[in-house]
């Protein structure tokens, strides 16, 4: 650096820039922008063109089957109308038809009044939960330091049901997306269906449609977290409860977990938005809402209009235009069309689909702002309170997450991307203790993860009958794979695997990070818009809203309108009910092969066609619209700082982790249970599957067997933990200290047996793992392996001796080639059961 005598000294002068230097740096500076904007451009022209492309072939693919499919349809019509002609019943089916339209007209119509008038009641009486099951409240969350709108319900067991207290409790949290509480047990082949099936307590956290005044999303975690805790002293020889996110409910169950890591019983996150700005180039159209139509001034603004309160109403009718085809025209025209089959199962989920719940203006600010828009829960950025951070890392829980790739509004990379951009690779997964495993669905929309009666048949029962097989397992990142196997006493019984998985496996359902550049410039936008709307419009707009204008205002909403217009309190609604009786005593249908029922059909699938096309259209001009706006030179450079992921540790970062060190410390230290874990997290060689029968008796064993059973599962779980930090960082140390752990030969003989017993048999191990259990012995100062263990051996009959080796439980094999030699080391464990 020159200083201010340099500038003037003859003999410096080489040595000091001039404008020629300042001219070349300033070019230098230009070509290296210039290469990083022609990369950048050409990333977001990939995703342009990528997005194009796709939604392009799928509307061209789609809709010219659609098309050719009609155009089959349209001359089988013309054919059976010529029939007819020919027939000359042309006439008389023409006015056959008519007359079984005009009746199925009255009674869809009686349908609608129906479902007003229970839209009216059910509003009336404040929106009690849909569930189907009796129940009591337990908790109430408005008594609570912190209050909330937030109940703790105990569902009552149906007749024929028997509970047992002594089993795990379900605690299930249904979404709060402007809908209410009781999708998740609104019929028998549900969550709490499945659960009390099982003889499991199950528990539901319902709210009221008002939230309490000044109420914040962080009192809705305190109440939660109080809650579990009352569950938890309701059962004290239980195991933890499980707790069952649905959507919203899904990040609410994370949050809970987070800010409350004594809480470690198993979350299951169902169809949960945790990472809003992931999806997949071309489809995924929801997350860019934001970008398109505004930020968080909107909520803000509609807050404002509602006198302070956020009606859950507009949420509803954003999810209805995101499938308008589906729920504005074809969810009425399949009740017109079926009527005679009935209306129970229209107005029985119409019943929740109409109950608007409402909320403050801070929790959907937070939601908005922390979460949707600023994706700061993944980045690690989440302030749930002031000086209160959110740190997913901070779970202990095991944690289920469900996705679906037929979910338009949680597609599977929102589900599960958080897992990849909270954690350094897999092994940091491991050295803190988490086991994190996903399912993906093929082709199950949004509501049907937790409302669908196959779901709960098939996903939701394993997850239930295979929790403690989960608390088994190893620290890691595991898909759960289920197959139907076979039909027995009229049930499907199910296969269940557990395949290891890498963090690439996550991000392999997405697109990389290119497309999700151009949220970073939303998220600041949105900052930007939402500080000009509080510090200029919020006043103007607060002045002119009353408490009577902000009640009118929500019984105005056209999706309140449209029910109460419909209800039987509408004068010229009065006589429909009347007209529809007459209708069902009169009824006659019309023909099955009347050729106007099949033009009827044509028309309502062509109508379809025309709405789903301008849906994806709409779609495309979207994603189009958004990365041409946000991902162009300005915008990039506007949300530049807001790009920033979390910074992630490297690996001799996590070796200076607390309880990493702790663990190291302990390596000498321990007894049985220490030495057998340590040998069964040493053995697991990652073979990319963790086959079922060794999952169970690894499950067996560690959970009803002494000296394990004693233990609990948070003192299981601890030792888990700990010995597979020592086998990831001192693997060597680990084998060699086994000695120490083990007192006498006779408790080296029986650790082994239960070692090999959950391993299973050496055939079907791999060279390595044998050589492992050899070198064990050796270390152990124990004979050669010389057989199989085909019995438990922690629970044997008193009569055989525990610490010998039965006939019964061996089957002589060779021993393993390569005697004592030293196993490679791979990567660590994959579950305690030992190598697959």
């Amino acid at each position: 650096m020159a200083n201010v005598f340099d500038l003037f000294d003859p003999f410096r002068q080489s040595q000091v820039l001039r404008s020629k230097g300042d001219l070349f740096s300033a070019m230098q500076k230009t070509m290296t922008a210039t290469d990083g904007e022609i990369d950048a451009g050409s990333a977001i022209l990939t995703v342009l063109t990528t997005a194009a492309s796709r939604q392009s072939e799928r509307i061209a693919d789609g809709h010219s089957r659609r098309a050719e499919a009609a155009v089959e349809t349209a001359r089988s019509l013309m054919d059976k109308l010529r029939a007819a002609q020919a027939e000359g019943r042309l006439h008389t089916d023409y006015a056959e038809y008519l007359r079984d339209a005009w009746e199925r007209t009255i009674l869809t119509m009686d349908t609608l009044r129906k479902r007003g008038d229970i839209f009216l009641a059910h509003e009336e009486a404040g929106c009690p939960p849909v569930l189907i099951y009796d129940y009591d409240v337990i908790m109430d969350g408005r008594d609570l330091p912190y209050p909330s709108n937030y109940m703790l319900l105990k569902i009552l067991p149906p007749d024929g049901v028997t509970i047992d207290d002594a089993r795990r409790p379900y605690i299930i949290i249904d979404p709060r997306a402007g809908h209410g509480p009781g999708i998740g047990g609104f019929k028998a082949d549900s969550q709490v269906g499945v659960a009390l099936r099982k003889g499991h307590p199950v528990y539901f956290v319902a709210f009221r449609r008002m939230p309490e005044p000044g109420q914040f999303l962080s009192y809705v975690t305190r109440s939660e977290a109080a809650f579990v805790r009352e569950v938890m002293r309701r059962h004290p020889r239980a195991s933890m409860p499980v707790v069952t996110g649905n959507c919203q409910g899904g990040w609410a169950t994370l949050l809970l977990a987070a800010t409350n890591p004594d809480l470690t019983g198993p979350i299951v996150i169902n169809g949960a938005p945790v990472a809003p700005w992931a999806g997949k180039v071309g489809e995924s159209p929801m997350r860019y809402n934001a970008g398109v139509l505004g930020g968080t001034w909107i909520p803000m603004f509609l807050s404002d209009l509602g006198g302070g309160i956020f009606d859950g109403a507009h949420l509803v009718q954003n999810f209805e235009l995101l499938n308008p085809a589906r729920t504005l025209f074809r969810k009425y025209t399949d009740l017109f069309r079926d009527i005679d089959k009935g209306d129970e199962a229209f107005l029985e989920f119409e019943k929740w689909w109409g109950g608007f719940f409402l909320m403050t203006e801070a929790e959907i600010k937070w939601i908005v702002e922390q979460l949707f828009v600023g994706n700061r829960l993944v980045k690690n950025e989440a302030r749930i309170e002031p000086g209160r951070p959110v740190d997913l890392k901070a779970i202990r829980a095991p944690i289920i997450v469900f996705a679906s790739h037929g979910d338009n509004i949680t597609p599977p990379q929102q589900a599960l991307n958080w897992v990849a951009e909270t954690y350094a690779d897999v092994n940091e997964i491991r050295i803190r203790g988490q086991r994190i495993v996903y399912m993906v669905h093929e082709q199950v929309g949004h509501l049907g993860i937790f409302v669908s009666s196959q779901i709960a048949k098939k996903e939701h029962t394993e997850v239930a009958s295979t929790l403690k097989t989960i608390e088994a397992l190893a620290p890691g990142l595991y898909e759960m794979t289920i197959e139907d196997v076979t039909e027995k006493d009229g049930h499907t019984h199910f296969t269940v695997g557990f395949a290891e998985r890498t963090l690439d496996d996550i991000r392999a359902l997405g697109d990389g990070l290119d497309d999700q550049r151009p949220f970073a410039a939303v998220a600041r936008a949105a900052e930007v818009q939402a500080q000009l709307y509080d510090a200029i419009v919020r006043p103007v707009v607060r002045s002119l809203v009353t408490e009577s204008g902000a009640e009118m205002s929500r019984a105005l909403h056209p999706m309140r309108l449209t029910r109460a217009l419909a209800s039987s309190s509408n004068p010229a609604m009065q006589p429909v009910e009347g007209l529809a009786a007459k209708v069902k005593a009169e009824r006659r249908k019309a023909a099955a092969g009347n050729p106007f029922l099949a033009a009827e059909a044509f028309w309502v699938q062509g109508t379809e066609t025309m709405i789903d096309f301008l849906r994806d259209s709409r779609d495309m001009g979207y994603e189009l619209y958004f990365h041409s706006i946000w991902g162009s030179p300005w915008g990039r450079a506007f949300g530049r700082t807001h790009e920033a992921r979390r910074t992630l540790k490297n690996q001799n970062e996590l070796r200076g982790l607390p309880e990493v060190a702790t663990a190291l410390m302990t390596v000498e230290l321990g007894g049985f249970c220490e030495a057998v874990i340590r040998m069964l997290v040493l053995m697991a060689e990652n073979r990319r599957q963790v086959r079922r029968d060794r999952l169970e008796r690894s499950a067996h064993v560690l959970t009803r067997d002494e000296p394990f059973r004693s233990l609990g599962a948070e003192r299981r779980a601890m030792i888990i933990h700990q010995q597979t930090l020592i086998a990831t960082f001192e693997p060597e140390r680990a084998i060699e200290t086994l000695p120490l752990l083990l007192g006498d030969r006779n408790e080296r003989e029986l650790a082994m047996q239960a070692v090999q017993y959950i391993a299973g048999d050496t055939e079907e191990m791999l060279p390595t793992t044998v050589v492992l259990l050899q070198r064990f012995r050796e270390i152990l100062g124990l004979d050669p392996l010389i057989g199989n263990v085909s019995r438990d051996p922690l629970s044997a009959p008193a009569e055989v001796p525990p610490t010998l080796e039965p006939a019964a439980m061996l089957e002589t094999v060779p021993p393993a080639a390569g005697g004592t030699a030293k196993p490679r080391r791979g990567k660590p464990v994959s579950t305690p059961g030992g190598e697959g």
